[in-house]
């Protein structure tokens, strides 16, 4: 019985050197999906042509109406009149909160209070510098929830768009923090 087991293993042994040795082929003999590049597949430039596409560009813009994925869309248009349809009919999704106001408060100081200032006056760090003149106090203004949040998104006059940079939940927090300092403001 010994014997029976070595002479299996000796030949396992010998079996498996023997299929290791050798050269190995230099083609695959045999391709499934030869014609669709499986084995070799084609590079294209990101801006380069390809012939797959209609247009033969590369880089295809996304699906017209689509938007990112927890975003809404914003139906008032970049004109003096979809200001005012902010005014009019702009509402905030939700109520204010402390943990709303404090999130505003954070991403106020962040983007909005060095021209605005810490209070809302229109003295920021850039207006004490005189980089950018004529801020407007949020006090002299006749503001609401919806012009806010639409200059937010558009920009007005010399205050670009910040729609990039913030999520709709940090742009209603900022808005709601805004209005607190108006309220503040008005107090005074």
């Amino acid at each position: 019985m010994k014997n029976i087991f070595n002479i299996v293993i000796t030949g396992l042994m010998i079996v498996l050197l023997a299929s290791c040795s050798g050269e190995k082929p230099t083609e695959r003999s045999v391709q499934y999906m030869g014609d669709i590049d499986m084995y070799d597949p084609v590079p294209y430039e990101t801006y380069g042509t390809n012939p797959y596409f209609e247009d033969g560009i590369n880089a295809q813009l996304p699906v017209e109406g689509t938007i990112a994925r927890g975003a809404s869309v914003y139906d008032y248009p970049d004109s003096e009149a979809g200001y005012q349809m902010a005014k009019d009919s702009l509402k905030a999704p939700y109520a204010a909160t402390e943990e709303s106001l404090a999130k505003g408060k954070v991403t106020y100081q962040i983007y909005c209070s060095s021209c605005h200032g810490d209070k809302g006056d229109g003295m920021g760090t850039l207006v004490k510098n005189e980089k950018f003149l004529g801020v407007p106090n949020y006090k002299d203004r006749d503001i609401n929830e919806g012009t806010i949040y639409h200059v937010i998104m558009h920009g007005r006059n010399l205050m670009g768009s910040h729609a990039g940079q913030l999520t709709e939940a940090e742009r209603w927090n900022v808005v709601q923090y805004v209005e607190h300092l108006r309220e503040d403001l008005l107090k005074q």
